[in-house]
């Protein structure tokens, strides 16, 4: 008898709304603050950032929110997304527990970020905006965006961080076949940028430097709004689909996850996944364990303060409760790009918080490592940023060999590595080093983070 190795949705079966898990959260998160006045924030203030839709949503209790049908009609292209069973992946680690994995690679841009780019410009068209900017780090953000420009005739200038833009050549490439405009952070173009390049004229860039770029150009004209790839509410809202469309095809598999497994740098994608499931709990279904897996070398999660702070490096934005190494910390140059960012969406860190999830680091070298079995056992060969949810899997399918415990185990394997090969090759060349953040930088950020009463500094 033949074993089930994927399943599928019919489109048909696509979600029909985001799911928010503002509304089963037993107490709410923490509000954002105006930097200034160290008040909550109102629409106004966001105003000149985002359209007035993006707005509603990122304050919303609502617990479902309903996707427009030009967004879904565009999902199509790509969605409802496979989930599959790692069935050889077991065999390799003998384990007794089933491992299924949600697979997002199969998207235009080969992740799971045009979950939410396609939202963003459709919200940003339907009010009247001509141009939007962002910012990204490996460069799947900022290849969904302009994906979903080229769909909304909307102008995309995406300042990637140069690290990465070194690094990952071909996903500029890709971005500029979509019609965006990539420039390296810091960069020029900016007063902000310029002012980082005086200091210190080869900065490898961050996420919160090209952040600061970003809001700066889009605040300057009346028709420029800013789009973030991770983080703040909206995003996270319209990522569910990944793990509303899990809870599907995992009941078609007769299974249910004991533990959910994903990769964090900003939240998006471990909260698509996971918090379906956390929300199902909440409301009185089965409690699966939530496990976030993140870089060692940018622990916002394990070694980052719960406290107030900005989103970028050049303080321009809002203050947010989040667990962060402080807006100033410049990560190392490590290859999974896309989780090289400070702080933790302010969602995420309130559910580890009120103890939902649980929060794990691991190095580099031993991501690689699981990516590269998971490869040579599945075939999919993950993204650098993937391969913290493959190892974060591995480890659990090992500890429940140790125990001798056949739990199901879920996790998201967000995008696939077809433009991250060069990390591969330094990979088995030996010269993919561990990388280590200054710890003397790192009490230095934490040591400026501003000062909010009763803001957990």
């Amino acid at each position: 008898m033949t074993q089930t190795t994927k399943y599928l949705l019919d489109e048909s079966q696509l979600p029909r709304s985001w799911y928010n898990i503002a509304a089963d959260l037993p107490q709410p998160a923490p509000p954002v603050l105006h930097p200034g006045t160290l008040q909550p924030i109102g629409p106004d203030d966001l105003a000149p950032l985002f359209p007035l839709e993006l707005i509603k949503q990122e304050v919303s209790t609502e617990r479902e929110i309903e996707i427009p049908e030009p967004v879904r009609d565009i999902y199509r292209l790509w969605r409802p997304a496979p989930l599959y069973r790692a069935h050889r992946l077991e065999k390799l680690l003998g384990t007794p527990a089933k491992i299924f994995y949600k697979y997002e690679g199969v998207s235009p841009a080969g992740s799971h970020k045009p979950n939410t780019a396609i939202p963003q410009a459709f919200y940003n068209q339907q009010a009247g905006v001509k141009r939007l900017t962002t910012e990204t780090g490996a460069g799947q953000w900022g290849t969904s965006l302009a994906f979903a420009g080229s769909l909304f005739d909307l102008e995309v200038l995406v300042f990637q961080v140069r690290v990465s833009y070194d690094q990952k050549p071909y996903r500029r490439a890709v971005m500029e076949t979509y019609g965006a405009r990539c420039v390296a952070s810091p960069s020029t173009e900016t007063v902000y940028g310029r002012s980082v390049l005086a200091q210190r004229p080869e900065h490898p860039g961050s996420l919160g430097i090209a952040i600061s770029e970003a809001v700066e150009l889009a605040v300057q004209r009346e028709d420029t709004k800013y789009a973030l790839g991770s983080v703040l509410n909206h995003v996270l809202l319209h990522q569910t689909v990944i793990g509303l469309e899990a809870m599907q095809q995992l009941q078609m598999a007769d299974a249910w996850p004991d533990v959910v497994v994903g990769c964090t740098g900003g939240g998006s994608n471990f909260a698509g996944l996971a918090f379906p499931f956390m929300g199902d709990a909440l409301r009185g279904g089965r409690k699966a364990r939530i496990v976030a897996v993140e870089p060692a070398a940018c622990p916002s999660l394990t070694r980052g303060r719960y406290a107030y702070d900005f989103g970028d490096t050049g303080h321009l934005t809002p203050l947010t409760k989040m667990h962060t190494l402080g807006s100033t910390f410049t990560p190392p140059g490590f290859h999974a790009g896309g989780l090289r960012y400070h702080g933790m969406a302010p969602l995420v860190s309130h559910c580890k918080e009120l103890g939902l999830l649980e929060a794990v680091a691991y190095t580099q070298g031993e991501c690689f490592a699981a990516g590269v079995a998971f490869a040579r056992a599945e075939g999919i060969v993950p993204a650098p940023e993937a391969n913290h949810a493959v190892k974060g899997a591995i480890e659990e399918a090992l500890r429940c060999k140790r125990e001798g415990r056949s739990e199901t185990i879920l996790f998201g394997l967000c995008g696939h590595g077809h433009f991250d090969m060069a990390s591969y090759q330094k990979y088995f060349a030996g010269e993919l080093k561990d990388e280590a953040y200054d710890e003397q930088e790192l009490a230095m950020a934490l040591a400026g983070l501003p000062s909010v009463p009763g803001g957990g500094v």
